[in-house]
């Protein structure tokens, strides 16, 4: 398997001279990083090529590396019927760095895409309808984002005395705790109770009733 990825690998890095950035083959799995302006000629050249013919799209998604200067990866998976085999393509982009859609060559990327743009904040260029997908109308940012708080900013409760769905700022009536996360074998910083007795401490008075 390892050598027939390999063959495909160079087939391709030949067939498309500039558009494949780097070749990854790990855990009989081959990656495929690309030039983003490549996509769409690179998406049309595996379903199309007689020695590739993935014809059927199974995902794509978006992966965030907030420390990265082009924090986002697009990550496209493709299986060949065919040949029997996956391939996983990569391409890199930023907050504001739009990405040509896969759409005229895979319908099917439609509702991948406008995921990827509603969990992540993905722009993708010419598709028919990027919209939100997964999120409410209104929602604040993009809930797979690292940087996006659990809490989220906003929660929503019907109110039964008006009868209809309300949106609120998210509230926290519980104090935030910091917790250190140690166990008692391991040594706290701090007296557990009843740990007083094996210091000779004598014990706390109980409160009255």
């Amino acid at each position: 398997m390892d050598e027939t990825l390999k063959d495909l690998a160079a087939h391709v890095s030949a067939a498309l001279p500039g558009a494949i950035l780097d070749t990854r083959l790990a855990f009989g799995e081959l990656t495929l990083v690309i030039e983003p302006s490549q996509i769409v000629k690179t998406v049309t050249f595996l379903r199309d090529d007689p020695a590739c013919l993935f014809t059927c799209i199974i995902d794509v998604c978006g992966v965030d590396y907030p420390a990265r200067e082009k924090r986002f990866d697009v990550v496209y998976h493709l299986l060949s019927a065919k040949q029997n085999l996956r391939i996983r393509l990569k391409v890199e982009t930023g907050e504001d760095t739009p990405v040509a859609s896969i759409t005229p060559v895979f319908p099917g990327a439609n509702w991948f895409e406008r995921e990827a743009y509603d969990m992540y904040g993905i722009l993708f260029t010419g598709h028919p309808e990027l919209r939100r997908l997964l999120t409410d109308y209104g929602f604040d940012g993009h809930p797979l984002r690292k940087d996006f708080p659990t809490t989220g900013f906003v929660e929503v409760r019907y109110d039964d005395e008006l009868k209809r769905v309300v949106y609120e700022p998210v509230r926290l009536p519980q104090e935030f705790r910091n917790f250190d996360f140690l166990s008692p074998w391991e040594g706290v910083e701090y007296v557990l109770p009843g740990d007083e007795k094996a210091s000779g401490q004598p014990p706390a008075p109980p409160k009255a009733g």
